[in-house]
């Protein structure tokens, strides 16, 4: 008995010295990237997005999606899970791979993340802006992606359904906060464009309107917050937000929030004030998680660092105030997506 006895403290030993290793495994594997379209229920149509997965394959470098490069491989084999799974959705005119890095990092990092085109409000298609099938309907269409990745065959094993969490910037980032509960009130709109009348890209469409027409308009808005569901999905666990447009949110609105919310802003955000969003929503949230401020930072810090084609093609959304490096901030909020979203969701 005494070699079977020393065989088998010898096992444990090892076990324990790999034990470590196996609680990291999930930091140290690659991320999978697969194109997927997603059904519209607001304007029965299909939008375009990708999903990123824990895979085995190492990824080497980087991989060119037009002007992103993306730390994934694609169709890479996937890690068996369950994982949890995070929904990014992105801000105004913006784009499906807008915060790959983000996603890529949750990936590699052990989660299914799902990135969409916000229907009528991608950098391609803003027919929707200040409309209720985008102010309304962005939330609507986040609840569709989960339907489609919790039903499809290929996805739906490698996603634990009781873990999913949402993260968003600007427009995004308010369509987080539906998500997990809050109710807007877009009259409030008026009262932020009396005290900011230069603040064209929020205020330039009322200014076509006179007040009474503007007040209707906006209520028509507010009588379509039900018509295609509810905003909020009770399956969404957690939501992490960055720059949110949140001047639509009272004391009320935001309340309501019910969920954990991780929040983010930049310092001199001159697009969506601090002061009017960030900063108005901190004292309102019951269940805020955490505040964090990029010092210096403006609003489009929160996007992915761009590659030369992108910032050669875009450069206002590239460029960053000195002092401001987009790459070092991206290291803070990744690490702190993954902290969050493992503390509200769980690890395997």
């Amino acid at each position: 008995m005494a070699p079977i006895a020393r065989r088998l403290r010898c096992l444990m030993a090892v076990t324990l010295l790999l034990i470590p290793l196996a609680l990291c495994a999930a930091d140290v594997e690659g991320a999978g990237i697969r194109p997927i379209s997603f059904p519209d229920p607001v304007n029965q149509a299909h939008t375009p997005g990708f999903v990123f997965y824990p895979s085995s394959t190492p990824t080497h470098g980087t991989t060119a999606f037009g002007p992103y490069d993306v730390a994934a491989t694609p169709d890479a084999a996937p890690t068996a899970g369950p994982w949890p799974l995070v929904i990014i959705s992105h801000g105004h005119g913006g784009s499906d791979l807008g915060h790959h890095d983000l996603a890529s990092y949750l990936a590699r990092h052990g989660f299914v993340v799902a990135t969409f085109e916000q229907p009528g409000d991608n950098f391609h298609d803003q027919s929707g802006s200040a409309t209720s099938r985008v102010l309304v309907g962005r939330a609507i269409e986040v609840r569709a992606v989960i339907d489609t990745v919790l039903s499809d065959a290929h996805w739906k094993t490698l996603i634990d359904p009781a873990r999913i969490g949402v993260a968003g910037f600007s427009a995004g980032g308010y369509t987080s906060l539906l998500v997990v509960g809050a109710k807007p009130r877009f009259d409030l709109f008026i009262g932020y464009c009396h005290r900011h009348p230069d603040d064209m890209e929020t205020c330039g469409p009322a200014k076509k309107l006179t007040p009474e027409a503007a007040a209707a308009y906006l209520a028509d808005i507010q009588h379509d917050i039900g018509r295609w569901g509810d905003t909020a999905d009770p399956r969404v666990k957690a939501a992490f937000v960055m720059a949110p447009l949140s001047l639509v949110f009272d004391k009320a609105g935001a309340g309501a929030i019910d969920r954990p919310v991780d929040l983010w802003y930049g310092q001199h955000d001159h697009v969506l004030l601090p002061s009017e969003n960030a900063l108005h929503l901190k004292p309102l949230v019951p269940t805020l998680a955490r505040v964090n401020e990029v010092p210096k930072a403006d609003h489009w810090v929160f996007l992915a660092p761009c590659s030369a084609a992108l910032a050669k093609d875009a450069g206002a959304i590239c460029k960053d105030p000195p002092g401001v490096d987009r790459a070092k901030v991206h290291q803070r909020i990744n690490a702190d997506a993954v902290a969050f979203f493992r503390k509200t969701l769980g690890t395997r």
